[in-house]
């Protein structure tokens, strides 16, 4: 192995995972105390413990985020709509960004004015 890879592998070890490990132990703590704080006094449940909490962070990123990578699924997205806006002509791309007003606006269409004769 190049020494250069040990130096990767060591750092990730001795400083990246420990503040990985410290940040994670912080959010779940944050969930306890949020917890804690807002649901018995909102909803009259029990408060919970940290391992509840861990468990409950847990199951919410199974249950939101599922087992994919970091944002994969958005960069696909993102690189074939790059790819489409570049093939488009000046004007469909403003024929595009119009239906996109339209639909996001809630504005009926506007007619498009008859031609001349």
């Amino acid at each position: 192995m190049h020494t250069n890879r040990k130096h990767r592998i060591a750092k990730l070890i001795f400083f990246v995972l420990p503040a990985f490990l410290v940040l994670f132990a912080g959010l779940v703590w944050a969930v306890m105390a949020l917890w804690n704080g807002l649901m018995p006094e909102i909803f009259g449940l029990r408060a919970i413990t940290y391992w509840q909490a861990f468990g409950l962070m847990v199951l919410s990123w199974i249950l939101f985020r599922g087992f994919r990578g970091p944002r994969s699924y958005r960069h696909s997205w993102e690189h074939g709509m790059r790819r489409r806006w570049e093939k488009m002509t000046p004007a469909e791309r403003e024929e595009f960004l119009k239906g996109l007003r339209i639909r996001w606006s809630g504005a009926p269409p506007e007619p498009e004015p008859a031609p001349k004769a």
